[in-house]
């Protein structure tokens, strides 16, 4: 049995590094013509279970005032886990917020997003940062952390695109960094598989914003790092890139994304892979 990555020394499990750095000004600019051009009715379309798409841009506010320490979050209610906290602290953000005006929650969405971009524009990406728990790294790297941090407004704004009618934003170099983001969970989602020393599972989604990673089972866990003289890999899962960002996020379940996966070899690999999740769910 592999043991849990975060248990080991050093950080190159985690793969190559990431830098999200430049996206954050266009992903800004992208949200911000986004909800300047939705209709008034639009606001109050549901975004995902339980907000609508006001909703989901008073919670990356929040999360931009947190990244600039700007909100408190209060403290741990007795037994609560992170999990729980977050989502409790994030809905009465949300609930505090909703009689915000659409104009003047995009203007604190400008205000508050163009100073993250400057900050993270200068970010050291070797530094240690906060931890990403669904990639089992705590303290993670500032380069892991930032791209974390990436995704979460990028995905947030193609749940608000498709509540307004509009198809998942198929710019490739934003999707590729979002995909190679997530797809750093796949050590710690395979922490529990057991497999002989060596073992491969490949991930590939096909298209301008994929690409394949390898995943090799290690004495001391699974890892991301590059395996030049590894064997051929005991199973292989394509995802198309629809199907991938959203089971990442949890918009699709792991058995549907299997059922609609291509799967070469070891089938409970390729079941363990699409138990992936790359957000605190």
């Amino acid at each position: 049995m592999v043991v849990q990555p975060n248990d080991r020394p050093g950080l190159s499990w985690l793969g190559a590094p990431i830098d999200a750095r430049p996206l954050f000004e266009p992903e800004l600019g992208a949200l911000l013509g986004l909800l300047r051009g939705l209709r008034p009715g639009q606001w109050q379309a549901a975004a995902v279970p339980g907000w609508t798409v006001h909703d989901v841009a008073v919670h990356v506010l929040g999360d931009y005032s947190a990244r600039l320490g700007r909100r408190e979050f209060g403290a741990f209610a007795p037994g609560e886990t992170l999990e729980a906290f977050i989502h409790r602290a994030n809905q009465e953000w949300v609930d505090r917020h909703r009689g915000m005006d659409p104009a003047a929650l995009v203007d604190a969405l400008e205000e508050a997003g163009s100073e993250l971009a400057r900050r993270f524009a200068h970010a050291d990406l070797d530094a240690p940062s906060l931890g990403v728990s669904w990639a089992g790294a705590d303290p993670a790297p500032m380069w892991l952390d930032c791209a974390r941090e990436y995704t979460e407004y990028w995905t947030h704004r193609q749940q608000i695109r498709h509540a307004a009618g509009l198809a998942t934003d198929p710019g490739p170099r934003a999707l590729s960094l979002v995909l190679d983001t997530f797809m750093r969970a796949l050590p710690h989602t395979l922490r529990d598989t057991a497999a002989p020393a060596g073992t491969r599972v490949e991930v590939t989604v096909p298209g301008p914003g994929g690409g394949t990673w390898t995943v090799t089972a290690g004495p001391d866990g699974w890892s991301l790092a590059e395996d030049p003289g590894g064997r051929p890999a005991a199973a292989t899962v394509e995802l198309d890139p629809e199907t991938a960002w959203r089971l990442c996020t949890r918009g699709v379940e792991p058995a549907d994304a299997l059922a609609r996966a291509r799967v070469d070899g070891d089938r409970r690999l390729a079941e363990a892979v699409c138990r992936i999740v790359s957000i605190v769910y």
